[in-house]
Protein backbone atom coordinates (compact mmCIF):
# COMPACT_ATOMS: atom_id res chain seq x y z
CA UNK A 1 0.00 0.00 0.00
CA UNK A 2 0.98 3.44 -0.90
CA UNK A 3 -0.12 6.47 1.12
CA UNK A 4 0.35 9.94 -0.34
CA UNK A 5 -0.87 12.50 2.09
CA UNK A 6 -2.11 15.95 0.96
CA UNK A 7 -3.91 18.75 2.29
CA UNK A 8 -2.08 20.71 5.01
CA UNK A 9 -0.68 24.47 5.15
CA UNK A 10 -0.82 27.48 7.01
CA UNK A 11 -4.10 28.20 8.47
CA UNK A 12 -4.93 31.05 11.16
CA UNK A 13 -5.90 30.42 15.27
CA UNK A 14 -9.71 29.33 14.43
CA UNK A 15 -9.63 27.84 11.41
CA UNK A 16 -10.36 24.88 9.52
CA UNK A 17 -8.26 22.55 7.30
CA UNK A 18 -8.98 19.17 5.80
CA UNK A 19 -5.89 16.69 5.47
CA UNK A 20 -6.18 13.99 2.37
CA UNK A 21 -4.74 10.62 2.37
CA UNK A 22 -5.16 8.42 -0.41
CA UNK A 23 -3.95 4.78 -1.14
CA UNK A 24 -2.83 2.87 -4.06
CA UNK A 25 -2.34 -0.65 -3.85
CA UNK A 26 -3.54 -3.35 -2.06
CA UNK A 27 -7.51 -3.20 -1.04
CA UNK A 28 -7.75 -0.45 0.65
CA UNK A 29 -11.24 -1.57 2.81
CA UNK A 30 -9.42 -4.30 4.45
CA UNK A 31 -6.96 -1.80 6.87
CA UNK A 32 -8.18 0.20 9.54
CA UNK A 33 -6.52 3.80 9.05
CA UNK A 34 -5.11 6.64 11.13
CA UNK A 35 -3.66 10.00 11.35
CA UNK A 36 -0.95 10.63 13.57
CA UNK A 37 1.36 13.76 13.99
CA UNK A 38 4.70 15.06 15.16
CA UNK A 39 6.43 18.64 16.13
CA UNK A 40 9.20 19.29 16.36
CA UNK A 41 11.42 17.57 18.88
CA UNK A 42 8.80 15.79 20.01
CA UNK A 43 7.60 12.11 19.57
CA UNK A 44 4.91 11.45 16.65
CA UNK A 45 1.44 11.02 18.80
CA UNK A 46 -1.76 9.52 17.94
CA UNK A 47 -4.60 11.56 16.86
CA UNK A 48 -7.57 10.00 14.80
CA UNK A 49 -8.19 6.45 13.54
CA UNK A 50 -11.19 4.80 11.70
CA UNK A 51 -11.85 1.03 11.30
CA UNK A 52 -12.26 -0.53 8.10
CA UNK A 53 -15.50 0.34 7.17
CA UNK A 54 -15.99 3.72 8.75
CA UNK A 55 -18.26 2.76 11.37
CA UNK A 56 -16.26 3.23 14.39
CA UNK A 57 -13.57 6.22 15.54
CA UNK A 58 -11.24 6.81 18.20
CA UNK A 59 -9.48 10.26 18.57
CA UNK A 60 -7.02 11.70 21.32
CA UNK A 61 -8.57 13.68 23.99
CA UNK A 62 -6.81 16.97 22.28
CA UNK A 63 -8.58 16.61 19.59
CA UNK A 64 -11.97 15.44 20.49
CA UNK A 65 -14.94 17.83 19.51
CA UNK A 66 -12.48 19.63 16.73
CA UNK A 67 -11.03 16.68 14.39
CA UNK A 68 -13.04 14.35 12.57
CA UNK A 69 -11.84 11.23 10.38
CA UNK A 70 -13.67 9.64 7.77
CA UNK A 71 -13.19 7.32 4.56
CA UNK A 72 -14.38 6.55 1.61
CA UNK A 73 -13.50 3.23 0.48
CA UNK A 74 -14.87 3.69 -3.57
CA UNK A 75 -12.21 6.91 -3.50
CA UNK A 76 -9.44 4.84 -1.12
CA UNK A 77 -9.34 7.95 0.72
CA UNK A 78 -9.21 8.92 4.51
CA UNK A 79 -10.36 12.50 5.44
CA UNK A 80 -8.97 14.46 8.51
CA UNK A 81 -11.18 17.79 9.17
CA UNK A 82 -9.39 19.69 11.68
CA UNK A 83 -11.46 22.93 13.41
CA UNK A 84 -10.85 25.61 15.60
CA UNK A 85 -6.99 24.92 14.86
CA UNK A 86 -4.70 26.20 17.21
CA UNK A 87 -0.87 26.93 17.78
CA UNK A 88 -0.72 23.73 19.39
CA UNK A 89 -2.07 21.84 16.44
CA UNK A 90 0.99 22.73 14.46
CA UNK A 91 3.20 19.52 13.57
CA UNK A 92 3.70 17.11 10.69
CA UNK A 93 0.28 14.97 9.88
CA UNK A 94 1.37 11.12 8.97
CA UNK A 95 -1.41 8.68 8.12
CA UNK A 96 -1.11 5.21 8.35
CA UNK A 97 -2.38 2.00 7.62
CA UNK A 98 -3.20 -0.65 9.42
CA UNK A 99 -3.93 -4.80 8.98
CA UNK A 100 -5.80 -4.74 12.37
CA UNK A 101 -8.68 -3.56 10.80
CA UNK A 102 -10.03 -1.66 13.57
CA UNK A 103 -8.11 1.33 13.54
CA UNK A 104 -5.97 1.23 16.56
CA UNK A 105 -4.45 4.38 18.49
CA UNK A 106 -0.71 2.34 18.66
CA UNK A 107 1.73 3.53 16.44
CA UNK A 108 3.14 0.19 15.76
CA UNK A 109 0.25 -1.10 14.48
CA UNK A 110 0.46 0.54 11.11
CA UNK A 111 2.24 -1.11 8.42
CA UNK A 112 2.26 1.75 5.96
CA UNK A 113 3.00 5.35 6.01
CA UNK A 114 2.50 8.52 3.91
CA UNK A 115 5.20 10.79 3.47
CA UNK A 116 3.60 13.52 6.30
CA UNK A 117 1.58 16.60 5.20
CA UNK A 118 3.21 20.39 7.42
CA UNK A 119 0.56 22.18 9.28
CA UNK A 120 0.88 24.82 10.86
CA UNK A 121 -1.73 27.34 12.84
CA UNK A 122 -0.56 31.24 13.14
CA UNK A 123 -1.46 33.39 15.81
Amino acid sequence: VQLQASGGGLVQVGGPLRLSCTASGRTFSNYGMGWFRQAPGKKREFVSAINWSGGSTASADSVKGRFTISRDNAKKTVYLQMNSLKPEDTAVYYCGAGSTSYGSSRYGDYDYWGQGTQVTVSS
